[in-house]
């Protein structure tokens, strides 16, 4: 389980969603979830060490008389409130001898022993795979049957084990019960909280055999791993369409089904994604409930505002170890290696293709639906984003609020003023992975990498023929279209292109041509 980035609210939902919730955790985009083996703490409805209370025999089954004053959640004995107990106040009596971590039972510190000796007595008889506990060899089990015996009451959304229902049953009630002693953020499950903790401590366990790359936690080990082998074990039914993982093949078959199980708590209308589900229940609301106290900027959710925070000051305590580079931010870092990797973990599960962050792929994924909710008063140009139509209102008004401190020039948007500061400082950040060559903009790297590739992604409708970049498809074009709108002022004479016009030009002012 992670918690990064912009996507986590939905990270279980298949029903509706509402933003009238508590202030939303960032989204994961779900890669692979980690086998419920390697969850080292579970809350179990029984622990071996109060088995010996026996209940009330006049207690009804479905009575629980004990709540707990925190949470307000109910129990049937006493003892099973005082476990409970423990969550809120952090206690975890029983420790490790090996390793020093502590555990809320003795039972969870039995099975955790297993971890350090390898330890796995229970294996399953139709795959042969081993797990350190009865229970969880029950509910592996149940991924060759297909049972879901535990059903949310709320959405009818089925699932393997109880534990998985009482985690999903919290996007519901809106219910965060763990929380950060650091930073106080609140999470669904012990599962986010401790891969949260990794942010603080810097401990990443998962580590990748073949590079040594490190990970916080496993669902971001295995599709790095996929980079190494470039498997694609998962294939459509329908189209043959090959894809890393499971769950980008099961958002590529909505493209078959047209099913759309997202629905917008809102207005109910439906979506095939999670990604574009955001994006639309965004239009909902403009409240910005956290404001900037230097600036006054307001922001949707408190982590954004964090990171805006951040720009206040010129503190840069994290470097890049490739070029030198440094960041405010250890997030805004990660991002910046995959410049030097080219690693591209987040991939559209409509049609595979992947890129170096979530910002990137979640502009992507509006290619796929022709929705755009905001439009141009003065134009009618439609966008999917507010902050897209900002950007355009200053083309209307010429409004350039982002000026070079270098040279004065002014911009439209932020992100064309730090194109072009890379002018002033020779910033060459994009390097080819195949002959070392160096560019300022990414752009620039991507044409220059189908050199090398042969790649040519621009095909010419009348012809057929293939290019490389936009630019020499569109002069392509004019030798089908006979347009010539370079015109010389002097003789009235047309031209197909630039540089045939300067040449000609030269006749009148008696250069040689």
């Amino acid at each position: 389980c992670e918690d990064d980035g912009i996507f986590n609210e939905l990270s279980n939902q298949e029903g509706n969603f509402t933003l009238k919730q508590e202030e939303p955790e960032p989204l994961q985009i779900k890669q692979e979830p980690e086998p419920l083996e390697i969850k080292q703490e579970q809350e179990e409805p029984q622990h071996q060490e109060y088995k010996e209370e026996e209940k009330d025999e006049n207690t009804a089954e479905n009575e629980r008389p004990f709540s707990c004053e925190t949470c307000g959640k109910g129990f049937r004995s006493k003892s099973q409130l005082l476990f409970h107990m423990k969550i809120h106040t952090g206690e975890k009596p029983f420790s490790c001898e090996t390793c020093g971590k502590g555990f809320r039972a003795k039972s969870q510190l039995l099975l955790h022993m297993k971890i350090h000796t390898d330890e796995k007595p229970f294996s399953c008889e139709t795959c042969g795979k081993g797990f350190r506990s009865k229970s969880q060899l029950v509910v592996h089990m149940r991924s060759h049957t297909g049972e879901k015996p535990f059903s949310c009451t709320s959405c009818e959304k089925r699932f393997t084990s109880k534990e998985n229902l009482t985690d999903h049953m919290r996007i519901h009630t809106g219910q965060k019960p763990f929380s950060c002693g650091t930073c106080g953020k609140r999470f669904y499950r012990q599962c986010s909280l401790t891969c949260h903790m990794r942010i603080h401590t810097g401990e990443m366990p998962f580590k990748c055999t073949s590079c040594g790359k490190s990970f916080r936690n496993r669902s971001g080990l295995y599709p790095h791993m996929m980079t190494h082998a470039n498997e694609k074990p998962y294939s459509c039914g329908t189209c043959g369409k090959r894809f890393r993982q499971k769950g980008t093949l099961t958002s590529h078959m909505r493209t078959h089904t047209d099913e759309r199980p997202f629905s917008c708590g809102t207005c109910g209308k439906r979506y095939k994604n999670r990604n574009s589900l955001i994006g639309h229940i965004q239009t909902h609301t403009s409240e910005k409930l956290f404001s900037c106290g230097t600036c006054g900027k307001g922001f949707r959710q408190k982590e954004y505002l964090t990171s805006h925070m951040l720009t206040h000051t010129s503190e840069k305590l994290f470097s890049c170890g490739t070029c030198g580079k440094r960041f405010r931010q250890k997030g805004t870092l990660t991002s910046h290696m995959r410049t030097h990797t080219d690693e591209r973990p987040f991939s559209c599960g409509t049609c595979g293709k992947s890129y170096k962050n979530r910002n990137s792929l979640i502009g992507h994924m509006w290619t796929h639906t022709s929705e755009k909710p905001f439009s141009c008063g003065t134009c009618g140009k439609g966008f999917h984003k507010k902050g897209h139509l900002n950007d355009h209102m200053r083309t209307h008004t010429d409004e350039r609020p982002f000026s070079c401190g270098t040279c004065g020039k002014g911009f439209h948007q932020k992100n064309i003023l730090t194109s072009h500061m890379r002018i002033h400082t020779d910033e060459k950040a994009f390097s080819c992975g195949f002959c070392g060559k160096r560019f300022r903009w990414q752009s620039n790297l991507t044409g220059h990498m189908r050199i090398h590739t042969d790649e040519k992604p621009f095909l010419c409708g009348t012809c057929g023929k293939g290019f490389r970049c936009q630019s020499s498809l569109t002069v392509h074009m004019k030798t089908h279209t006979d347009q010539k709108p370079f015109l010389c002022g002097t003789c009235g004479k047309s031209f197909r292109w630039q540089s045939s016009l300067t040449g000609h030009m030269k006749t009148h002012t008696g250069g040689s041509e």
